[in-house]
């Protein structure tokens, strides 16, 4: 199982669940995106949740092992949110769900965001209020990742999460469609080999004719 060969899958149209898709079968063989301390690295730096300057001082200070250490808890984290998920996919939460989230609590806790003010060139003034976060040991690059969660759960409708319906895809995504009639991870990926399943299902019906 690798991950480097092939750019992580954003396909979910919320970033919680793009950190459940960070494991996936995109063609044939399973990847895990996440298998090790680099390929945490690598993931976090393409989903956009952590500045590249801390991820590179990250990678120059931080022993690879510590790092391995880091991506495993992820990896459990991952697991156990998907099971969540999962299980209430397809139906709004309330706040009976509120006591099966307390692993994310518990790591929020930990947090270190402060606000900032910053240059914005699209602000009035030219600045702007932001929130920004310390990243002062390893265990602080799945601070990103537990916000992103709770985001889903606060703000996401989970009538609308899916799973992509392609008989391998394994894949989670919002379906934010007008009408919210979205089937597939990607047209690209499993609603192209949908089509072409279905066409040649045709073709074979008509021979048999």
């Amino acid at each position: 199982m690798d991950y480097r060969p092939i750019p992580a899958i954003f396909v979910a149209d919320a970033p919680g669940l793009d950190f459940l898709n960070s494991i996936a079968t995109p063609v044939d063989e399973p990847v895990d995106w996440i298998a090790d301390g680099e390929g945490l690295l690598s993931w976090l730096e393409q989903a956009g949740l952590v500045p590249i300057d801390v991820l590179a001082n990250m990678r120059s200070h931080i022993p690879s092992v510590e790092l391995d250490e880091i991506a495993a808890k992820a990896r459990g984290l991952r697991e156990w949110f998907r099971t969540f998920v999962q299980t209430r996919k397809g139906r709004p939460l309330t706040a009976k769900d509120l006591g099966e989230l307390e692993p994310l609590n518990s790591v929020l806790q930990r947090d270190e965001r402060y606000g900032a003010i910053v240059a914005e060139a699209n602000a009035p003034s030219g600045l702007a209020f932001e929130m920004q976060r310390r990243y002062a040991a390893p265990d602080s690059l799945l601070m990103p990742i537990v916000e992103a969660l709770s985001k889903l759960v606060c703000e996401e409708d989970f009538t609308y999460v899916k799973a992509c319906e392609g008989p391998k895809c394994t894949l989670l995504f919002a379906d934010h469609t007008r009408g919210h009639a979205r089937r597939w991870c990607s047209m690209a990926i499993c609603g192209n080999r949908a089509k072409v399943a279905a066409h040649r299902a045709r073709l074979k019906e008509g021979k048999g004719r």
